[in-house]
């Protein structure tokens, strides 16, 4: 016959015995799989992002490329909220 005692004791040693082999199982399996995932998932945003910005990079280029020394001046001060009377003197510079 089983008494209290020896269930008491038989149950909290199941219990110890169950969080320890969750807690192994989660060490050597659950963890390094979920890490690995977590690292591509942040390379592949990663990569996404960079040739997004890249787009981005190529598109300004090529805008910058069609504007005269003139445009390019002023779009340069007024970004930085500084007076585009520096710029005049290349109003007309390419055209000589």
């Amino acid at each position: 016959m089983i008494t209290k005692t020896a269930a008491i004791i038989g149950g909290v040693g199941g219990l110890i015995l169950a969080f320890v082999i969750f807690q192994l199982a989660n060490t050597l399996w659950l963890l390094p799989a979920a890490r690995n995932e977590g690292r591509d998932i942040y390379i592949a945003v990663q990569a996404v992002a960079d040739r997004k910005a890249e787009l981005e990079r190529k598109g300004d280029d090529a805008t910058l490329q069609t504007l005269t020394d003139y445009d390019l001046c002023v779009a340069g001060l007024r970004g930085n909220r500084m007076p585009i009377d520096p710029c005049d003197q290349l109003r007309g510079a390419g055209e000589e």
